[in-house]
C-alpha cells in the first residue's frame, strides 16, 4: 500500500498493518509449536494464545476501521524470521529437549510482540486516537501476559532439566 512514508499517521498505518502480518505469522507459528509440543500443557498454553490471537487480530482489524482505512497487512519480516529460526532449530533438536528450543523461540516472539504494541500504543495516544489505543493495550496486556506464562514455563523445564542432569551425575 505505501511506497514512501512521507507522514506520521502513514507510519502507524503502516506498522499496524505489519501488526497484522505479525499476528498471523504468529497464529501460524502457535500451531507449528504445538504440533511440537512435547508436554500437555505447553500445548494446552500454545492453544490458549493462538485463541487470544485471533482476538488481537479481530482487534487489529477494528482499529483500521476506527480510522477509517482499509486493512493492510504490511509485511513482517522479523517474525517470518523468528519462525524460520524457530523450524530449522526444531528440525535439529531431540525430541526429549524440544520443549525448551520451543519456548525459548516463543519468548522471543513475545518480546518483539510487545515492543510493537508499545509502539503502536504511543503513537495512537499521540494521534488522539483514544479507542485504537484501548485495543492496542489490550493486545499488548495479552501479550504481557503470554510473555509472563511462556518464562514460567521455560523456568520449570530448565529447573527440570538441570535436576535430571544432577541426580544421573550424583
Amino acid at each position: 500500500m505505501f511506497e514512501h512514508l512521507t507522514t506520521p499517521e502513514e507510519i502507524f498505518s503502516f506498522k499496524l498493518g505489519s501488526a497484522l502480518s505479525m499476528e498471523h505469522d504468529t497464529l501460524a507459528m502457535l500451531a507449528d509449536l504445538e504440533q511440537h509440543a512435547q508436554r500437555a500443557e505447553l500445548k494446552t498454553m500454545f492453544r490458549e494464545h493462538a485463541e487470544e490471537t485471533r482476538q488481537q487480530i479481530a482487534n487489529i482489524e477494528q482499529c483500521f476501521a476506527l480510522l477509517g482505512e482499509s486493512v493492510d497487512d504490511s509485511p513482517s519480516p522479523v517474525t517470518k524470521g523468528l519462525a524460520k529460526e524457530g523450524t530449522s532449530t526444531i528440525k535439529k533438536t531431540d525430541d526429549s529437549i524440544v520443549d525448551a528450543v520451543i519456548l525459548a523461540g516463543a519468548l522471543e516472539t513475545e518480546h518483539y510482540e510487545i515492543a510493537v504494541y508499545e509502539t503502536l500504543v504511543t503513537n495512537a495516544e499521540a494521534r488522539g486516537a483514544t479507542e485504537v489505543a484501548t485495543l492496542l493495550r489490550q493486545n499488548l496486556t495479552q501479550e504481557e501476559s503470554a510473555r509472563d506464562k511462556v518464562k514460567q514455563a521455560a523456568q520449570r523445564i530448565s529447573q527440570e532439566g538441570i535436576a535430571v542432569r544432577t541426580s544421573v551425575a550424583g
